[in-house]
Parts: C-alpha cells; structure tokens; sequence
C-alpha cells in the first residue's frame, strides 16, 4: 500500500512539472515563428544512390537567432531486411551565427534515436547557408557528420543537403554577428 502511494505522489508531481513546462512553452511560443523543413540529403557512405540518401521532415519554432525543431526521418531510404529499422526522431537545436543580406550562417546540433538499431543514438553536427528567397521561404544548402553509437559499436557519416523552409508567417530572424553597415 505504501508503495502505491508513493507512486500516486510521483504520478501528482510529473503531472504537475508537465502543466508547467506547457505554460512555459506556451508563454515562450507568443514569441516565436513557426516552421516546416524538408531536408534531404546524401551521406558519402558505401552502397547505392538509395542507401547514400536521407530524409527529414522538421517542425520548430525560432526565437530570432535560436530555433529548436522536432526531426522525424529515415538514415536511408533503401529497404531495410534486417530488424535494425532506419527510422529516427531528433531534437535540433540551430543558431543563426553571422548574416549578410539574404544570407545567413547556420549552425544545427542534434541529438535523437534511431528505433530498433544496434546503434541507436543518434547526434548530428551542420553547418548550412541559408538563402531567405522570401520572408516565409528560405533554402540552406547544409553539410556535416551524423554519428551513431550503440551498445557494442559505433560509426560515423558525413553528408551534404539541401533544406527548404517554409514559416507560416513572415520570417524576421537576425544573427549573433552582423556586418556594421558603413
């Protein structure tokens, strides 16, 4: 009995410490923008063009020069045989470092988990251009290195892409370093 209670006090705690992180976000988000991305992209490891290509799809907010997104994707896009999957979730903080005119240096660290996989934890570091064709499209030609680490083994790959963002309203992000104009 005084187990369950014990659990029912844990339970009241958790319950509460979540309302208070969704009125913290919600607080957060009156000041943010939100945004898709879809990034595909190739990694230079062995095998056909089908093993080599990647794709995500991203849902974040960004606070001017910080943006915190939810990446879902898969590490190939070939069929996977085995019971390893190719399937992953990540967290990925980005910040805009320096902007020239329409052009701004991205920043992108990650930290996610593939389901199912010997190596299942995921952490990625990128850095992009990005291009702000309009306020609420912007492209990023980004590259970096994905790595893997499980249990008993780990790897690496680097990759190349190119993302397309869409904010659902008008983009007026800035960056830590920006040129005097003289």
């Amino acid at each position: 009995m005084c187990a369950y209670v014990a659990y029912l006090n844990l339970q009241k705690a958790m319950f509460k410490n979540c309302i208070a992180i969704l009125l913290i976000f919600t607080s957060i988000r009156a000041t943010s923008q939100t945004y898709i991305s879809l990034a595909p992209s190739l990694t230079n490891t062995a095998g056909t063009i089908a093993d080599k290509s990647n794709i995500t799809i991203e849902l974040g907010q960004q606070w001017d020069v910080f943006s915190l997104g939810l990446d879902i994707g898969k590490t190939t896009l070939s069929k996977v045989t085995t019971k390893d999957t190719s399937n992953y979730l990540e967290l990925r903080p980005s910040l805009n470092v320096f902007q020239q005119g329409n052009f701004t240096n991205t920043l992108t660290i990650g930290m996610g988990y593939v389901f199912g996989a010997k190596e299942n934890l995921l952490t990625e570091l990128t850095y992009g251009i990005e291009y702000a064709f309009t306020p609420k499209t912007h492209f990023n030609v980004f590259f970096g290195q994905y790595f893997y680490s499980g249990k008993v083994s780990a790897s690496n790959a680097t990759f190349l892409g190119l993302s397309m963002m869409f904010y659902f309203k008008p983009n007026k992000s800035g960056a830590i370093i920006k040129p005097s104009n003289k």
